[in-house]
């Protein structure tokens, strides 16, 4: 069968000032129809650099192509006019973006974004685009259709946004799809959702696919071929199975290596060097009846967090899992008083936090930091690595001078693996594994027992997690460090934590030790959660059958309205519905 694609010797430049960057360096591939092609590497691989120059889509003069061909259905895409591309983008080729919220136009309805194309494209009147556009957004799992057509990106949330996306990218039926990181901010049971729906879809109208991502999870599950991409070069190419079940170059083997397998056993965990005077029998953190609601207008009380209690040992970790909109991180916030409690107590080695005064608690942040999610905009962009470290130094008065504070700095910066000449760097000149290490330089420098880690690693390719998740296992060992790790991946979670805590519409509704969690579900939503998971093997994932609840439906398993958390077996506690 003659390819839908062909990409030969691709080679495509930037323009930084007085020099060129070589992004993609002879890359060649092809795509049959109603086949998926997988393209994973790690950020700056350049994947995405590649699959925006088949749509002609990076910037120019910055970027050019140097050499190469595109052919699409026969006709060469390099040499076409940008009038030319504009009737095959959308027609020919749709696209799905990475974020869809900065994809989508915030000014314009979702009715009218999808509705452009089928105009643009298909000779049809508004009525009949209006009809197309609805029959799109039900196909795509998106309920209350014409509602929900005149709505704006903001009332959506993430996982009905890039279900938009792909509306908008399957509007004109395109003969090929390519998804950029389609699914990597999203939960793992929205990932779920959007990855069937991909498959459903494909089936449906024979679509070939380009899957580009970091998750090779998503690519066992999704692709028939993978190609491995490494500094602007395919280093590997192949069948799923060949690749995982035989892969030849040692970068493949060591972004295999780098995945977090929840059938593996758990490493035992070394014995932390906890700081003098604290009893290790005592909780360090006490969580007692914790409530956080919002006022959200006329929507009414947003109960983001709903009457929750759990504790955190000195030189433990606790995981806290769960989707979008679950309570996760406005638990971690509630905790560190970043947010004032509704109700309830946090005690802090028995001392009762939520009572402190505003001096009290600037105190107190010595001994209680966070990392946060993005390891970009929690930087501030017009400070040097000194003083974004430094200023925490400053505020608690730790250096008594520039020499001094200096000093501490690239000592921290070696601490978390940097050197200490990047203390004079801005954040723009870091890698993203590079800025989160910033970032947990930024926590330890006020030298805390307890870290609330918010999400760390989200942002981040699978080998750098594994980098950060050892870095903060080295640190808790030799530092004493406490941490609730909240996370939506629940394969790191598992390796990290001693205990894990699952919460779901601002409950918690299963905790138990991190392998009897994951080795014995009792909780429907858990189970649903685990389920959900993209395993690494393209031979498990092909017979998977998932456990999955729809966003937006209402189900009686997961309903905690009238639930509490009852001691199953020793340690092990769940939800049950009180009749």
């Amino acid at each position: 069968m003659e390819p839908i694609l062909k990409v030969k010797d691709l080679h495509v430049s930037f323009t930084m000032g007085d020099e060129n960057l070589d992004a993609v360096r002879g890359v060649s591939f092809d795509v049959k129809k109603g086949e998926t092609l997988g393209i994973v590497g790690e950020s700056g691989s350049g994947k995405s650099v590649t699959a925006r120059s088949i749509m002609r889509l990076l910037p120019s003069p910055l970027s050019y192509m140097k050499e190469g061909t595109i052919e699409f259905q026969g006709e060469n895409l390099t040499i076409k006019t940008e009038k030319e591309m504009e009737g095959i983008r959308g027609k020919g080729i749709g696209m799905i973006f990475q974020d869809p919220m900065t994809s989508l136009n915030p000014t314009k309805t979702i009715g009218k974004q999808i509705s452009e194309s089928i105009l643009k494209h298909m000779n049809v009147s508004k009525k009949e685009a209006k009809k197309e556009t609805l029959e799109l957004l039900k196909m795509v799992g998106i309920k209350d259709s014409e509602v929900r057509y005149d709505q704006y990106p903001h009332e959506f949330s993430g996982g009905m946004r890039q279900r938009v996306m792909i509306a908008i990218a399957l509007a004109c039926k395109p003969s090929l799809l390519i998804a950029d990181e389609p699914t990597t901010a999203l939960d793992v049971t929205i990932q779920a959702q959007i990855l069937d729906l991909m498959k459903n879809l494909q089936q449906r109208f024979g679509t070939s696919i380009i899957l580009i991502t970091h998750d090779l999870g998503v690519v066992a599950e999704m692709c028939d071929r993978v190609a491995v991409m490494k500094k602007g070069k395919i280093v590997e190419t192949g069948s799923v199975f060949e690749v995982f079940e035989s892969p030849k170059h040692p970068y493949t083997k060591k972004l295999l290596n780098a995945l977090p397998r929840l059938d593996e056993k758990k490493k035992e965990k070394r014995v932390s060097q906890l700081p003098e005077g604290i009893d290790q029998s005592i909780p360090l953190v006490q969580v007692t009846s914790l409530k956080q609601y919002f006022d959200s207008g006329k929507k009414g009380l947003t109960k983001a967090v709903d009457d929750i209690s759990f504790h955190i040992r000195p030189g433990e970790t606790l995981g806290l899992v769960g989707e979008s909109g679950s309570g996760k991180s406005t638990t971690g916030r509630a905790i560190l008083r970043l947010d004032e409690l509704t109700d309830g107590e946090v005690l802090y080695q028995g001392m009762a936090i939520n009572r402190f005064t505003s001096k009290e608690m600037k105190r107190m942040r010595r001994h209680m930091q966070m990392i946060f999610q993005d390891p970009y905009s929690s930087l501030n962009p017009r400070f040097k690595v000194l003083d974004i470290i430094g200023q925490a130094l400053d505020i608690h008065q730790i250096s008594k001078n520039k020499t001094e504070r200096k000093k501490r700095v690239e000592e921290l910066l070696m601490m978390v693996g940097l050197e200490p000449e990047h203390a004079m760097r801005y954040p723009h000149e870091f890698s993203g594994g590079q800025r989160q290490r910033i970032g947990i330089a930024r926590a330890l420098a006020v030298e805390p027992d307890f870290i609330v880690c918010d999400e760390p690693l989200s942002a981040l390719d699978v080998s750098i997690q594994t980098q950060i998740v050892k870095l903060l296992e080295d640190l808790q060992h030799e530092l004493g460090l406490t941490y609730l790790f909240i996370a939506h991946d629940l394969s790191m979670v598992k390796h990290i934590s001693d205990r894990v805590a699952v919460m779901y519409a601002g409950k918690i509704v299963e905790l138990a030790d991190s392998e009897e969690l994951y080795n014995n579900p009792l909780h429907p939503y858990t189970k649903s959660l685990l389920a959900a998971i993209p395993i690494p093997d393209p031979r498990a994932g092909t017979n998977k059958h998932r456990q999955l609840h729809k966003e937006g439906e209402t189900d009686k398993k997961f309903d905690v309205t009238n639930a509490k958390l009852v001691e199953v077996t020793e340690g092990h506690w769940v939800a049950k519905v009180i009749e």
